[in-house]
């Protein structure tokens, strides 16, 4: 537990226009890692824009890992299809995190990211003060693909006895 940061909470809300890789559609599921840990979401059949709502949780360690978020078809016979993917820049979520805002009103916009080639937003992410935590909307231009979409919320917990993030 020591050598762990807390951990990052990724509410996959949904995806949007996602590739068909079958004849009538595709079966998509989401999956998260970050160095050697792998989280996926649940598979939605037979839809293009998925609404997953699952919540994954990663245990973050080293924060300039990169978080890579994939979407795949699932297939029962033979190998899953890849239909896209990008990555999750956490650097300024948890800047904002470590300015320790509790007296702020909730909803209160802490700070913006831009989408840039430096990272794979769709559109501008807002970091917001909400109900005494720190959370992140974002969408995610997938990459590898036709315009598909992945829209995800990040929020963070605490864990006791972690090193915390200072």
């Amino acid at each position: 537990m020591k050598h762990l940061l807390g951990l990052l909470k990724i509410h996959v809300h949904r995806g949007v226009n996602l590739a068909n890789r079958n004849v009538r559609s595709s079966n998509p599921y989401v999956v998260i890692r970050m160095d050697k840990e792998k989280l996926k979401t649940r598979v939605v059949k037979k839809n293009t824009n998925p609404e997953w709502n699952d919540d994954l949780t990663l245990s973050i360690a080293d924060p300039s890992l990169p978080i890579k978020l994939l979407v795949y078809d699932k297939h029962k016979f033979s190998h899953d299809d890849k239909m896209g993917d990008a990555e999750i820049q956490i650097g300024p979520f948890l800047d904002a995190l470590r300015m320790r805002l509790d007296d702020v009103p909730s909803g209160t916009v802490i700070t913006r990211v831009k989408p840039g080639q430096d990272n794979c937003l769709a559109e501008e992410s807002c970091i917001v003060w909400s109900d005494g935590k720190v959370v992140q909307d974002l969408v995610l231009r997938l990459c590898n693909v036709e315009h598909s979409e992945v829209e995800l919320q990040l929020e963070w917990i605490d864990i006791p006895g972690s090193r915390g993030l200072q």
